[in-house]
């Protein structure tokens, strides 16, 4: 891995803590937390689909909206999350050799 691209690696889960500390923030006053995900929702959804592009990017986003507009679910840590699937559980490996053919596998 490029020392860039592990640069944007890490630049994604420090937004994505980031990101996840707004969402717990609301609960700092009292009865503002659900008036906040109104405009907080759709934002982090937005926020999800400009930082992860393609399928997981775009399900992430519904559920980072989903989980930001219903009541009492603002603890879920929905971009580390996001972040974790991405880079540990989920890694995509492009190596040089993705696209040369085996040919002593070949009968």
């Amino acid at each position: 891995m490029t020392t860039d691209k592990k640069d944007k690696k890490f630049l994604k889960l420090f937004l994505g803590i980031i990101f996840d500390i707004i969402g717990y923030a609301s609960y700092i006053i009292p009865g503002f937390a659900e008036t906040s995900d109104i405009i907080w929702a759709p934002l982090s959804a937005w926020l999800m689909t400009r930082m992860y592009k393609g399928t997981s990017g775009k399900v992430g986003a519904v559920i980072t909206f989903i989980e930001e507009a219903l009541p009492f679910t603002d603890a879920v840590p929905t971009f580390t999350f996001m972040w974790l699937y991405t880079y540990v559980m989920n890694p995509k490996k492009k190596d040089e050799d993705d696209n040369v053919i085996d040919i002593t596998d070949m009968q």
